[in-house]
């Protein structure tokens, strides 16, 4: 449902397009009845043959139908495949790196096989649903403006044939649960086989691995033949609904005719039931029963859920713990926009720790984006040097060292995971999981419809975009985060609720404040004020800064 509901309006482009099918049949058994009442039997041929025209102009829209109905269907399997093979790498993934010793070759079928039995299955099911619908509601809307008494000849067996069908859905899918788990066994065995043939043959195994290779092979023929004796329920169904009722109507036909009905509206009701309804109904059937039970099998496999690690996995080691001495080091930098111009750092000192927690406040213009982008080595100082890790920035690969968020998020139309994973394509579901609890994206990721659904950067607010950007930087693995001013369009409780998990993720974290309370969390303030700075906690900066103190007075205020 998340899958569809981010999808809304390509649904409603596709019903627009179908409903060229609901006029064509529509038109095409009514015509054929007035052609026949109104012409032909009424000794009009000209007016017969004007309606017979109608109802055969009706049919002409049908390619360019068709082709806008394909142009949708494409925006709604290829998404579901590609989040289906992502689902089914991470977990494999995932499972092998908490359980090395117990990885298997069963995500190839998922990955190669399965996912295109759903993307196929997903097709056709969405393609002959659509085609059902608005043909059966045209054929019936015809059979009721022609005369309602036919209803009652018409329906039951339909009905009838439905509700047999319906019957066999929960067995089918079983069914089919069973043959999918056999093929996993079959290749999980075959994957092991073929990583151990020198084994096998050194140990003189290859008669035991041989007769299991074929007990999986007979489970999965079993398998496969419990399927087809379900398909053949389903073709009794598909008689009821589609043979019978023609028959039904024309056993009718001496009473109905008595309740005043024409012979066209006889004509015209059988060519709404034979050349409409009944394909409609035996194509949706075979579908459902066949595409239909797979996608439901497939999709139940997909995500269910991975178990959990044999033991508990220790979490990755602490970059505080693992990085000696400062993070970044600002020695004597001094930066001014130009050869004349005031300098908006001048030569400042500043040791950054690993594991820090840096608010930068002041007012507006007093070079706050600068220090951020000369700490993140975006912009060279004009003198003086700038050191991460002990080292010249400028020896050092920047994205692996410093993450900077500025203030405008950016994100592109993608996939949600993939706007997460930019700085980190490697992270694990567990990894996603924890920065969604951590950042409190469950909201989002509900609104926008799961994980693998599209984002479109026009459809989602300014602090849904930095929560967004927020979350891509908790993810990354740089040991130095800068933000910017990136929380500018939060909730003062959703800005320190992020903050605080980006602090506590393993790393050093420098805020260039938007509120002064983002300095009240902080292990130390450097308060700028033009070119002159000072740092220090934040019980003593009341003491040493006069700007420190307007500031505090004004936001406790």
């Amino acid at each position: 449902m998340p899958f569809l509901l981010a999808r809304t309006a390509v649904l409603v482009r596709l019903a627009a397009w179908s409903l060229v099918e609901f006029a064509q049949t529509f038109l095409g058994g009514y015509g054929v009845a007035r052609a026949l009442d109104t012409g032909f039997l009424a000794d009009r041929p000209v007016t017969g043959l004007l309606w017979l025209l109608l109802a055969a102009v009706a049919t002409l829209p049908a390619g360019l139908a068709t082709r806008g109905v394909f142009v949708q269907l494409a925006e709604l399997v290829e998404p579901l495949r590609d989040g289906l093979v992502r689902r089914a790498v991470a977990r494999a993934l995932t499972t092998a790196l908490d359980r090395p010793t117990d990885h298997t070759s069963r995500s190839v079928s998922q990955v190669t096989h399965q996912s295109e039995i759903a993307r196929d299955s997903w097709a056709g099911l969405v393609l002959t649903l659509r085609s059902f619908v608005f043909t059966a509601a045209g054929a019936l809307a015809g059979i009721a403006t022609l005369a309602p008494q036919l209803l009652l000849v018409v329906l039951p067996p339909l009905v009838l044939g439905m509700v047999l069908f319906l019957a066999t859905l929960v067995p089918m899918a079983a069914a089919q649960r069973a043959y999918l788990s056999a093929d996993e066994e079959y290749a999980a065995h075959a994957g092991h086989t073929a990583s151990a043939l020198r084994d096998i043959a050194a140990a003189g195994a290859a008669q035991p691995v041989l007769d299991e290779a074929r007990t999986l092979a007979f489970r999965q023929a079993d398998t496969a033949r419990s399927l087809a004796r379900w398909g053949a329920v389903r073709i009794l169904a598909t008689a009821l609904c589609g043979r019978v009722p023609p028959i039904f109507l024309l056993f009718a036909a001496p009473w109905l005719l008595r309740q005043g009905l024409t012979g066209g509206v006889l004509v015209g009701a059988l060519t709404y039931l034979t050349q409409a309804l009944a394909p409609a109904v035996h194509a949706l059937m075979s579908m459902l029963g066949t595409a239909g039970g797979r996608l439901v099998v497939v999709l139940d496999r997909f995500t269910r859920p991975v178990p959990p690690p044999t033991a508990d996995a220790p979490p990755p080691a602490s970059v505080r713990a693992s990085l000696p001495g400062p993070v970044a080091e600002l020695r004597g930098v001094t930066f001014a926009y130009g050869p004349g111009a005031r300098p908006v750092l001048d030569r400042l000192d500043l040791c950054i720790r690993t594991g820090e927690r840096l608010a930068v406040v002041g007012p507006s213009g007093c070079g706050k984006s600068t220090f951020a982008t000369v700490l993140a080595g975006v912009v060279p100082p004009t003198l003086g040097e700038v050191r991460w890790l002990g080292r010249a920035c400028s020896t050092l690969e920047p994205t692996a060292v410093r993450t900077l968020l500025p203030q405008r998020a950016f994100v592109f139309t993608a996939s949600l995971r993939d706007n997460l994973c930019y700085l980190r394509p490697e992270a694990s579901e567990r990894d996603i999981k924890r920065t969604v609890e951590a950042l409190g994206l469950e909201p989002l990721l509900e609104r926008i419809g799961g994980l693998d659904a599209t984002v479109l950067p026009r459809r989602l607010s300014q602090g849904e975009q930095q929560l967004i950007a927020l979350g891509r930087a908790h993810l990354a693995p740089a040991p130095l985060l800068i933000l910017d001013e990136a929380t500018s369009n939060l909730d003062p409780a959703t800005e320190a609720r992020v903050e605080n998990a980006l602090a506590a993720r393993a790393g050093t974290l420098v805020v260039i404040a938007h509120r002064l309370s983002s300095a009240h969390r902080a292990d130390r303030v450097l308060v700028m004020d033009g070119s002159q700075v000072m740092c220090g906690t934040t019980a003593e900066l009341p003491d040493k800064s006069a700007l420190y103190r307007d500031l505090t007075g004004i936001w406790d205020r």
